[in-house]
């Protein structure tokens, strides 16, 4: 004969205990993290998880809502979706540790995703204030990251972004964007941009070796001090890549690639501005 152990009630009460044992993630266990651990374990600084969730309750205040009650408190769909983003581990892992389903979990990110957005905080400036130069002159570092998307079967301050399907010249998704500069902005870039002078005629490429030359003492100085200026732009991509869901291969629907990536990458901004 077959017994199924967790059928008995002196196992099954052994289970509860062994469960209730186990640590659950939510808000209250978070807030003994130093500011150091809690930017280690999220991503992001403990004043920007406390904006956030201001943001979300400005969009969705206290007041009785219609339907099902949420399984999860703001705070924690707030950690649910930070958890994702840091460490871009599945639904199902994270709905483990924060002890719901793993369509709660899903929800969560969506909505928490969807309302910073709505927000306006969480948001960057576009195109149109590249154009406008700010109301001022501005240098602008360009560049071009990316992350691999997992295909069906069948510091500076980030200002706008664009994105392109496949691999794609950097020179090439620059001219798909339609991105323009103010006339009077320094755009400052790399090699993989030769020809941009055509469309910004205040751009800086690094100089080019004459085939079987040399380039000048003067050139080679004049590349050293444009790569040093440009490196606030690789420092930007290695910091939005601490977030695991831009560094690995992304799983989701493409559909929503942009969002996070503008979402995030505002974020980002609005870190820039806490040490500002």
């Amino acid at each position: 004969m077959v017994i199924d152990l967790l059928q008995n009630s002196f196992y099954g009460r052994l289970r509860d205990l062994l469960l209730s044992s186990i640590s659950i993630m939510n808000f209250a266990t978070t807030k003994s993290l130093t500011a150091e651990k809690f930017k280690r374990r999220f991503g992001v600084k403990k004043k920007t998880f406390e904006r956030m969730v201001k943001a979300f309750k400005q969009q969705i205040p206290d007041t009785p809502r219609v339907g099902r009650p949420w399984e999860l408190g703001r705070e924690d769909q707030i950690l649910a979706a930070l958890e994702y983003w840091r460490e871009y581990r599945s639904y199902f892992h994270i709905a483990t540790d924060f002890a719901v389903s793993e369509s709660t979990v899903c929800r969560a990110v969506h909505r928490v995703e969807n309302i910073l957005i709505a927000s306006g905080l969480f948001r960057l400036p576009g195109k149109k204030d590249l154009i406008r130069g700010f109301a001022r002159p501005e240098v602008i570092v360009m560049d071009v990251t990316e992350t691999p998307i997992e295909r069906p079967k069948r510091s500076g301050k980030i200002i706008c972004t664009f994105f392109g399907q496949g691999r794609k010249h950097d020179f090439a998704l620059f001219k798909a964007s339609g991105v323009k500069f103010h006339p009077l902005t320094e755009s400052l870039q790399d090699s993989g941009y030769q020809g941009i002078n055509q469309y910004h005629h205040n751009s800086y490429l690094p100089k080019k070796k004459p085939k079987n030359g040399e380039l000048s003492p003067l050139e080679k100085d004049y590349n050293r001090e444009l790569a040093e200026a440009r490196i606030g732009i690789e420092h930007v991509n290695r910091r939005l890549k601490i977030l695991k869901i831009f560094s690995e291969r992304y799983r989701n629907r493409r559909r929503r690639y942009g969002l996070r990536c503008n979402l995030l990458a505002a974020i980002y901004n609005y870190e820039l501005s806490l040490t500002a």
